[in-house]
């Protein structure tokens, strides 16, 4: 058996821009289809039905909201996480996303010993990023 969970992100109108954004920060392969693309009438012709974003790490989806339900329920807040020990790559998404973006907290190291940081970026998606640093890092230098 093999399981995988993936976001699966809901824009109001703008989910190509949103994924072509991320595709120039974390590379991969990007594919766009339309509602026109599937023939759905009452749709938006040039609207995002789905968008996948693949890369060697990891797999990023999105369309655009069903009219009517381009809000999000509750005010609930979700965030994506990255979890790993490439500090270099890490860092350079954190400080891309950051770029058009703004900081919940700066990446820096914790008292759990890793580096953590949160970035709400340019369309509202927040990432939170937990690097796990190796022995004897410094920032500045390794």
């Amino acid at each position: 058996m093999s399981i995988t969970m993936s976001p699966y992100l809901n824009f109001a109108g703008n989910a190509r821009e949103a994924m072509e954004y991320y595709h120039g920060i974390f590379g991969g392969e990007l594919t766009v289809t339309t509602f026109a693309d599937f023939g759905m009438e009452n749709m938006p012709p040039e609207g995002t039905m789905h968008a996948e974003l693949a890369t060697d790490a990891f797999k990023l989806y999105a369309s655009d909201a069903m009219p009517g339900a381009e809000t999000t329920w509750g005010g609930t807040r979700n965030y994506i996480a990255f979890m790993g020990d490439d500090v270099d790559t890490l860092k350079g998404w954190y400080d891309a996303l950051l770029a058009d973006g703004s900081a919940g907290m700066p990446l820096e190291k914790q008292v759990w010993g890793d580096m953590y940081g949160d970035v709400k970026d340019k369309f509202g998606i927040e990432w939170m990023f937990n690097i796990a640093l190796p022995d004897g890092w410094a920032e500045g230098g390794r």
